[in-house]
């Protein structure tokens, strides 16, 4: 039966990557191996099935994953982050403190991955704390849920952006649903959680020797205005054509706009917009840029196998007909496919501690679901996304860099990290459901 292949398949995913501890990429191309065999498929039927899968997958998203990366370096590089953040903390004033850092770090966590986001936040965040005269984790939890909601529910993220390409979901649309659905997740999570701590409990010592920032002049950081603007330019990009698409499909511009609002062409020429206004317009030399451009790359292969990897057991699932046979048991179901899809992910999450693994499967699992109920693809992206953050724990990297950090102990962690992720889980839940109400 296709649905017990399915279920051994998750299954020796998870011993492989829970006590075996091997890694993620080398545990999916496994799994993905043993359903195809499962499934009647020769040997090298499954390979070549899983070889197709991998090389769409990266077809699709390296250009992606490769340019955000280089977008984010640059704008950490230059201290395009730096004038953001301080700039909307002196908008905001000390009494608003929070609501400032919440709002840099979504603004700026629209660009960076989410570990890129800590690194560079973090560091302020200990500044806003101690001149502010309010605990660490008053100002930091906020920054970590903001960063984590954005990274798991907004594209052009790797993960919402793989799992919109299983869906075949517009990116655009994805993009703007997502934004709807992680600013009351983020604030809720933020904000409105750390309010029930006493102020004593989210008091920390600040670890010494873990951050080496560099602190930019004054007179070297780009203006506000550059800096949000081009942090800003592939959101700016795929929402006009996500507008266009909307309101005017048949206009003139339509085909410009289809075009430079493709998600590749949006951070290229983003890219190409930074190199000038975070690098050549502030006096930097070319190798100097371009050293910037490579060391980001250094930091997301592994990203990029695991993305593949996730494609590859999806298409495993394709080829082998099991996406049929979902597609056939939940055309006479009742249960919500959006709250299926959310409950794989967070199931696999839980499991498996990858939020990406954790997305890409849950897709692959309930990729047929789209065609059999006319669900939306793109709530159904936002669906696995939100299952994606749920409970993090000891299995999680994103787990132990929230620890080290702030200076945690397990329990701290847990009962402010993996409690919040959770609020973002149920509350994009809730979002995802509601607005599929409306469309």
């Amino acid at each position: 039966m296709p649905i017990i292949s399915v279920i051994i398949g998750v299954i020796i995913l998870l011993v492989l990557m829970m006590p075996l501890k091997l890694n993620a990429f080398v545990s999916l191309i496994i799994a993905a191996l043993a359903v195809g065999l499962l499934e009647g498929m020769t040997p090298l039927e499954a390979m070549e099935s899983i070889e197709a899968g991998l090389g769409s997958t990266l077809g699709h998203l390296t250009m992606i994953i490769i340019f955000g990366a280089i977008l984010g370096r640059l704008m950490i590089d230059s201290g395009g982050a730096q004038r953001i953040a301080t700039t909307m903390i002196h908008a905001f004033g000390e009494k608003r403190i929070q609501l400032a850092a919440v709002i840099t770090a979504a603004t700026v966590g629209i660009a960076l991955f989410f570990e890129t986001g800590v690194v560079v936040l973090v560091p302020l965040v200990f500044t806003i704390a101690t001149a502010a005269g309010v605990p660490v984790l008053y100002i930091g939890m906020p920054v970590i849920a903001a960063l984590i909601t954005m990274h798991g529910f907004v594209p052009p993220h790797p993960g919402p952006t793989a799992i919109a390409g299983v869906f075949g979901a517009n990116i655009g649309l994805t993009m703007i649903y997502g934004i709807i659905i992680a600013i009351p997740s983020f604030l809720i999570a933020g904000p409105v959680y750390t309010k029930l701590f006493k102020k004593e409990s989210l008091e920390i010592e600040i670890p010494k020797g873990l951050f080496n920032p560099k602190e930019f002049k004054e007179s070297e950081l780009p203006s506000f205005g550059i800096s949000i603007l081009t942090a800003l330019m592939p959101v700016i990009l795929i929402a006009l054509q996500a507008f266009v698409e909307i309101f005017a499909p048949d206009s003139v511009i339509s085909s410009v706009t289809d075009f430079i609002g493709n998600a590749n062409v949006a951070l290229l020429l983003s890219v190409l917009f930074a190199i000038f206004t975070f690098g050549l317009r502030v006096g930097k030399k070319m190798p100097e840029i371009m050293k910037s451009l490579s060391d980001s790359v250094s930091g997301i292969a592994m990203i990029l196998l695991i993305i593949a990897a996730g494609g590859a057991f999806k298409q495993v699932l394709v080829d082998s007909h099991i996406d049929q046979y979902i597609s056939d048991i939940m055309a006479g179901s009742t249960l919500s496919p959006l709250f299926l899809t959310w409950l794989i992910a967070a199931i696999l999450r839980i499991s498996v501690g990858s939020a990406t693994v954790a997305g890409m499967t849950a897709a692959g699992i309930a990729a047929p679901l789209v065609a059999a109920t006319g669900v939306s693809p793109e709530l159904m992206v936002l669906a696995a996304g939100a299952g994606s953050v749920t409970f993090s724990h000891v299995n999680d990297a994103g787990f132990w860099i929230y620890k080290e950090y702030f200076n945690l102990s397990i329990l701290q962690t847990i009962k402010t990290w993996s409690v919040q992720v959770t609020i973002i889980s149920i509350v994009g839940l809730i979002g995802v459901l509601v607005l599929n109400m409306f469309l």
